[in-house]
């Protein structure tokens, strides 16, 4: 058997590294569409974002500045639709994917019961990225960059720069000291295989990584009460960045 030594693309590198999480619990990479598939298809579910409420934060940055309704929206990971459909709501054409085929089901029918239109598409985001279009004013993250293992980020960064329009905003919902967050360091994941039930960020790793555009807000969510109609846990971060206008 002859050794297998192809690998001479960046993109080669990236796959050949997501093999390495092939057997993580939380199912990383084109190949965990069945895996999340079996997380939402459950209506059981114990997990907090298993909910129609929107991201507080979002709300927030939308009802009192600095987030202008209205435009192109784009939302990343969007689960069951919770977020979609209040960017809808707030007049924003809005594209939602995820690798789930379930979770956008759940999301087109949250968004047909709230009478509002969302596209949404069942694709690995960053092997879709040239048929997302560009020109977002508005990229919305909220729990998708705190499952992807350290090379990943390369590939969501590149997504940001292909997607997001100049002056357009990022709003990130990722986890910070969350209780079932892995603080192990990057080099022991790629010895261990796996990430835990998510990988914790501390503020000054999220404005390292994101330091090619302005911070406008960081700090942690606030903890919403079940009646108060919006999603909030206070082991997450809310961070909101704008890609410079040059």
């Amino acid at each position: 058997m002859s050794a297998d030594r192809t690998t001479h693309t960046a993109d080669d590198l990236l796959t050949l590294l997501d093999t390495v999480f092939a057997g993580d619990r939380d199912r990383t990479g084109a190949a965990a569409a069945p895996w999340w598939d079996l997380f939402y298809a459950d209506p059981d579910r114990p997990a907090p974002f298993l909910t129609s409420a929107p991201d507080g934060s979002l709300v927030d940055w939308l009802e009192h500045g600095p987030v202008p309704g209205g435009g192109h929206a784009l939302d990343l990971g969007c689960g069951i639709g919770r977020n979609a459909v209040h960017l809808a709501r707030q007049g924003f054409t809005v594209v939602a994917v995820d690798l789930s085929p379930v979770a956008i089901t759940r999301t087109r029918d949250l968004a047909a019961r709230a009478g509002v239109t969302v596209d949404a598409r069942a694709v690995d985001v960053f092997s879709a990225a040239p048929g997302l279009g560009r020109g977002y004013d508005l990229v919305h993250d909220s729990g998708l960059f705190h499952h992807l293992p350290p090379h990943r980020r390369l590939s969501h960064l590149a997504l940001l720069d292909e997607v997001l329009a100049p002056g357009g905003y990022l709003s990130l919902t990722c986890f910070g000291a969350a209780p079932a967050a892995s603080e192990v360091p990057d080099a022991e994941l790629y010895r261990s295989g796996d990430l835990g039930g998510g990988l914790s960020y501390p503020a000054d790793a999220l404005r390292t990584i994101f330091g090619h555009l302005d911070e406008i807000d960081l700090r942690p969510m606030r903890d919403e009460p079940p009646d108060s109609g919006r999603f909030g846990e206070p082991f997450l971060w809310a961070a909101l960045f704008r890609r410079p206008q040059n």
